[in-house]
This record gives structure tokens, C-alpha cells and sequence, in this order.
């Protein structure tokens, strides 16, 4: 039994390829095609899935997408009906979208694939329920609460589920308009960073403000009922005209026009950010006590883009309403590619769902290898001077050193990730006892703003020695707080001067510590990530810390990289110290000129 699940046409399109005994290989477009975010129908992502299986598009039992088109065809042609004579740019601008490319996936789908599986058909998935079988089915949970919060998919923009076994049933929703998803892309936008890409940002530019707005926001643009429930102000926003995500009574509420893209970021933009921030948690945190109540469940299954606010999803689990909590790694859209093979695989073909002690996401490393017989010849031919070691050990004893000495790491190792984050396969590491660590990591290597935090890696056996909690994080989906017998310095949160905050030393591991004393983490052990496990204990055994930095492979505007040529050419075109492929270690000093070819390098916005 074979099913392909495909995303695309919305943003973060993937493939992913699974059989009766788990998950074969998934993998987002963007990591091949070198475009971010790339939202086109996979084609490469499902070539590879397509080997990785080792089998032919007519061998595949079932071709799947994560989106009913008719579906999202109804919410647009009722938008143009509501909207009226305002409808003009809706209709100018996402028409063809809507129609054209939305209604003919299956015919592009068959220029890609040639025939689209046995039966050469393609079956469809509702949106929110590919997300929610994304999140229970790899879950390590018999039976779970189910939340989804997005953007939007056809209609729905939140869900309520309950899985058990091999069903599930979505049991409330919310619908679009009133997205949480676009409240916080809108309040992001205006703050001058990119809707689909910069939520991120600003979750991490929300602890250097106050909640200034916290109940402008509740009072004017966002109704929140008792159950999480939420309904927004439309009078506030332009996202369903089609247009911009804010208009000018937006602006004046906020006390002036938005912040444009590259500017200085001003206490203003600090505050809302925080306040936006506050409430979203709030909602979430509201949606959750819902869940559980109405499905009568201990454990809880996230999914869809609003689930990767990690900020939020440490405040659910500090608040022990769950016994356990499991996130999909690739919450967005391009885990939908996983969410709705498994959903075919257990409610179409009734497969029998086995329920695995950690979960069945394989440490979410899904996505292509590379042997060291070509990572040599590689370097070989191009005459890279590079140092081999025999054993893992002895790797990561001369690693372990070198980020000791405060060199920075790029460590490509094993299969790509699946999802947004880096997790030991494409990373770049650092030492997180070095106060400075951050903004050279950030302003040298990654080619971005300084305020940006960076997330700790640390050995799951001692993750309680260092932070506010006891629990595994092995996707980097929750925060928690750095303990407090390791916190020092006083928080200069009230300067308008960024780099004075991020420049101040807040705890041991000051180069992980956000401005709040928070942390992003990720914990590893030695089931899921083996050799990365190894280099934490060489670290630990060399400085006694079990910690490192741990951002991903790439730049600025870029992806992540996907294959050892991704990685050299990233390792040389950064100040990064040292190129780890597999068991290869490159140091830069005694690398030969890089040319590549003469292409001139722009770190796009992101």
C-alpha cells in the first residue's frame, strides 16, 4: 500500500510518500528549487519521494491533495458576493489563482507525474483535517484533542478534533473571515515583515516590548468568547478584499502608517508586537481548555501555521491541562502533504494504526542523504582540502573542540529535516556560553537582523538542569523559561537601543537566552538523532555543558540547505569557520578560492 500526499498552491508546497509500516520520505519544494516558501506543485519534492519509495507513479495506490478546490471556490465566489462593488481587486488578483491553477490540480499533477497512480486519479482531503491527521497520527497517542489554527484553508481557519485509533472527527470550527492566523500575519505585515514568512520575527521581537495594546486590541479589532471562540473587526483589515492586510483606520489606531520593510524597529513596533503576542496566547491557550473539555482528552495534537508559535505552545504546557502534548514538526502547509496520505491510509483503506512509543515522525529526518563515496568525490574534484575521521567519536571529540574555541559549525549530517526547523541534519552550531555568539551568528553568518533569537540544542537528560522544564521538546516547538539559578544581568527591555539588549549577558548560556530569559529549545536523544547526541556529550565532556546553539543552514532569504554542494557554497560564502559533511571536516583557512561562478550574491527579504 503506497499513497503520495501532495501541498502546493498555497505556501510551503511538499510531497510526502508513506506505506502500511510508516512514513518512506517528505520534503517541502523550496529545499530543491532554491526558492523560499515555494508554493508551486512539487515536482521535484515528489520525484524524490518517488525514489526514495523506489517505486514508479503507476505502482502508487492512492495520489492525494491536502485541499478541496471546490470547496475554497465556494468561499471565493461568497467573498466576491459579500464584498460587492469593493470585490474588483479580489477578482483581478486571485481569479486565475482560484480558478485556474486550484481547479487543475490533477491535470498539472499529471504533467508532473505522467499518470497520477493506479487508478490515475486524484482524491482530495479537507484542509484542516489534513492538518489534523498530520498532528494525531504520528503522535505517540492512543486517542488525543485535536487543534488546528491557520491562515485558512477552504473555510475553516480553526478546528476542534478528537482522534482515537485510526478515525478522526472534527467536532467545531471557525470559519474565514475570522482567522487567527491573518489577525497575526496582519499585525506582523504592519510591523513591517513579510505575511508567510516574518511571523516568526515577530514572535521574537514581541519580549523586547510591553502589552501596551493589549486591550485596544481585545476592545477594538478582536471579540474573544469564553471558549476561545473569536471573532475579528473587519472594518480593521483588508485581507479578504484582496489588498493589503491593514487599512488606514488600522493605522490610526496604532498611532501612525505601518512600518516599512528594512527600517528601524521603534518601541512602538516592540509593543505591539508584544500585545498581539499576549493575545494570541491568550486564544490559544482558551482554545485548548476548550478541547479538552469537549473531547474529554489528557493529550493534545497541534497543527496548521499558528502552531509553530512555540511561544504560545510553552504557555499551554505550563498551564498542565495535558498530560502530554505533541506538535507536528511540519505544522504549516507542507506538512498537509503528510497529513492527508495518512488520513487516506486509515480512513479510506481502514490500515490498522500502530502507536509508537516516541511518535512515528522519525525525528522528523525524512528528507534526502547523501553517501560519503560521493560526498568524496565531490571534494575530490573540486580539490577541497578537507580532514576525515574514521570513527564518530573522534568527529565529534575535533567538532566539539572547535565550536569550544568559538568557531562556528556547519554540521550536515543524515537525512534532511521535514518542516521549518533545523534539527541536527542541516544546522549550523555555535557555543552558547559566548556573549556575543548571537549577533555574530546573526549579522555574519545568517545575514540578518541582530534581535533575533537563536534556539538552544541540549541533551534530553539535562534539559531540566538548565531550563523551566521536564519534558522532551525534540522539534523545537516549545519555550520554557532558562532556570533561574542560571539567569544574571538586569533586563534593559525599556531601551529603544536593540543591540544593548541583545548584547547584555542574561544567564551562563547568554548566547540562547532571549530578553525575557526564555528559550526555544530543542532536546535530543539518542533514539532520534544519534551522532548529534554524540557531539552534545564531546561538548559536555570538553566544558561541561551539554548545550549548543542551533540555527539552520542557510541565509538569509534562502532555504535550508538541501545537498552538500547547498552547504559548501553556503560555508563559503559566510564567515562561518567550519564545513562538517559527514565525517569530513573543512576548515575555511585552507579552503581554494571560491568563485561560484561569478554570481554576484543577494540576501533576499524575508
Amino acid at each position: 500500500m503506497i499513497i503520495l500526499g501532495v501541498s502546493g498552491l498555497y505556501h510551503d508546497s511538499a510531497a510526502a510518500i508513506i506505506d502500511e509500516n510508516g512514513i518512506i520520505a517528505a520534503a517541502q519544494e523550496e529545499r530543491f528549487t532554491r526558492v523560499k516558501h515555494d508554493n508551486r506543485l512539487p515536482a521535484n519534492a515528489i520525484k524524490y519521494c518517488l525514489k526514495e519509495a523506489g517505486v514508479s507513479p503507476r505502482e502508487i495506490d492512492e495520489v492525494v491533495y491536502y485541499d478541496k478546490p471546490l470547496l475554497t471556490l465556494d468561499r471565493y465566489i461568497k467573498n466576491v458576493i459579500m464584498l460587492g462593488s469593493e470585490s474588483e481587486y479580489l477578482i483581478d488578483s486571485k481569479l486565475d489563482d482560484v480558478v485556474m491553477n486550484r481547479l487543475s490540480v490533477d491535470r498539472n499533477l499529471r504533467k508532473i507525474m505522467g499518470v497520477l497512480g493506479k487508478e490515475d486519479r486524484l482524491l482530495t482531503v479537507e484542509h484542516h483535517m489534513s492538518h489534523a491527521a498530520s498532528a494525531f497520527y504520528p503522535s505517540p497517542f492512543k486517542s488525543a484533542a485535536i487543534l488546528t489554527i491557520d491562515g485558512v484553508g477552504e473555510w475553516a481557519t480553526t478546528t476542534i478534533g478528537k482522534g482515537e485509533g485510526g478515525k478522526i472527527e472534527i467536532m467545531e470550527q471557525i470559519d474565514y473571515p475570522h482567522s487567527l492566523g491573518l489577525f497575526y500575519s496582519a499585525f506582523s505585515s504592519f510591523c513591517g515583515f513579510k505575511v508567510n514568512s516574518g511571523e516568526y520575527k515577530f514572535m521574537g521581537l514581541a519580549p523586547y516590548g510591553e502589552p501596551e495594546f493589549y486591550e485596544l486590541i481585545k476592545n477594538e479589532i478582536i471579540d474573544i468568547k469564553a471558549d476561545g471562540s473569536f471573532h475579528l473587526n473587519l472594518d480593521y483589515f483588508d485581507f479578504h478584499k484582496g489588498s493589503s492586510m491593514t487599512n488606514q483606520r488600522f493605522a490610526d489606531l496604532f498611532g501612525g502608517p505601518a512600518r516599512r520593510m528594512e527600517t528601524r524597529i521603534t518601541k512602538r513596533e516592540m509593543n505591539i508586537a508584544a500585545s498581539c503576542q499576549k493575545v494570541t496566547e491568550e486564544i490559544i491557550s482558551l482554545l485548548a481548555r476548550h478541547a479538552k473539555e469537549i473531547t474529554g482528552e489528557n493529550s493534545l495534537c497541534m497543527a496548521g501555521g499558528v502552531a509553530l508559535n512555540c511561544v504560545a505552545n510553552g504557555k499551554v504546557l505550563s498551564e498542565n491541562e495535558f498530560d502530554g502534548i505533541w506538535v507536528q514538526p511540519a505544522a504549516d502547509d507542507s506538512g498537509g502533504a503528510l497529513g492527508c496520505a495518512l488520513y487516506t491510509l486509515y480512513e479510506k483503506f481502514g490500515v490498522k494504526r500502530r502507536v509508537e512509543k516516541c511518535d512515528s515522525q522519525q525525528g522528523s529526518f525524512l528528507g534526502p542523504s547523501y553517501d560519503e563515496e560521493t560526498v568524496t568525490g565531490f571534494l575530490d574534484e573540486n580539490i577541497i582540502s578537507a580532514d576525515h575521521y574514521d570513527s564518530e567519536e573522534a568527529l565529534c571529540d575535533a567538532v566539539a573542540g572547535c565550536i569550544a574555541e568559538g568557531k562556528v559549525v556547519g554540521w550536515f549530517q543524515g537525512r534532511m529535516e521535514y518542516g521549518p526547523r533545523a534539527l541536527g541534519g542541516r544546522s549550523i552550531l555555535g557555543d552558547p556560553r559566548k556573549e556575543d555568539m548571537q549577533s555574530k551568528m546573526n549579522l555574519k553568518i545568517k545575514h540578518r537582523e541582530s534581535f533575533r533569537p537563536f534556539a538552544p540544542m541540549v541533551l534530553r537528560e539535562r534539559v531540566s538542569d538548565y531550563f523551566e522544564i521536564d519534558s522532551e521538546s525534540p522539534y523545537m516547538l516549545m519555550v520554557a523559561g532558562v532556570k533561574q539559578e542560571r539567569r544574571c544581568g538586569t533586563l534593559k527591555s525599556g531601551s529603544e537601543d536593540m543591540l544593548l539588549i541583545v548584547n547584555e549577558k542574561r544567564s551562563d548560556i547568554p548566547a540562547v537566552t532571549h530578553v525575557d530569559y526564555s528559550a526555544r529549545l530543542q532536546t535530543v536523544d539518542e533514539a532520534r538523532n544519534p551522532l548529534t547526541y554524540k557531539l552534545l556529550k564531546s561538548f559536555e565532556k570538553l566544558t561541561g555543558c551539554p548545550v549548543l546553539i542551533n540555527t539552520s543552514f542557510n541565509v538569509r532569504g534562502e532555504p535550508i540547505v538541501c545537498t552538500y554542494v547547498d552547504a559548501y557554497r553556503c560555508f563559503m560564502r559566510t564567515e562561518m569557520d567550519v564545513l562538517v559533511l559527514g565525517r569530513y571536516v573543512l576548515k575555511k583557512e585552507e579552503q581554494p578560492a571560491f568563485s561560484d561562478d561569478g554570481s554576484e550574491v543577494h540576501y533576499e527579504l524575508d
